[in-house]
């Protein structure tokens, strides 16, 4: 079970895993705004419910440039594994402007594509091959990017990741 931690001013922080969070909440550090009372932690002498969102008692300053690194894991997301070109399903990324050329590895020049459509346009531009692309890349941003962990969201984090 996986827990969400919202900074004092309640922006999303971080997913910890429900132990770390009960160790928070238990040190006074945070307190819990969910919990599942039906599972829950049992211990010698006391009982609580699984903390699902817990709110830290002091705001922990984060630095204002929280930018998402580029990973080919991320652009296949970003793409909802998606080919830039044809539409099919992807399962590899592709430098719209080939490394060949002096084509960097960033968020704006690499897309998802499939096996076919990247090994028929190889190193050559979309423009050489007559082809465009069916969006412009551009980098991911919200807090599902930012904050590691809220790609599989749980029901009760919805009004807390609304408002971020």
């Amino acid at each position: 079970m996986r827990t969400l931690v919202l900074n004092a001013g309640f922006e999303p922080l971080a997913v910890v895993s429900f132990r770390r969070a009960l160790v928070l909440v238990m040190t006074q550090k945070a307190t819990v705004l969910a919990a599942d009372a039906e599972h829950p932690v049992l211990g010698a002498a006391f009982s609580y419910d699984r903390p699902s969102v817990i709110v830290l008692t002091r705001y922990v300053r984060i630095p204002h440039s929280r930018s998402v690194p580029v990973s080919r894991r991320g652009v296949l997301r970003r793409d909802a594994h998606r080919c830039a070109y044809c539409g099919g399903s992807a399962s590899t990324i592709d430098h719209v402007q080939p490394r060949s050329r002096g084509g960097a590895d960033s968020w704006e020049n690499l897309v998802a594509a499939c096996l076919r459509c990247n090994n028929v346009k190889s190193d050559r531009t979309p423009a050489e091959m007559g082809w465009t692309l069916r969006w412009v890349p551009k980098a991911p941003h919200g807090v599902g990017w930012v904050v590691r962990g809220t790609e599989r969201v749980q029901p009760d984090w919805d009004e807390y990741l609304a408002a971020a």
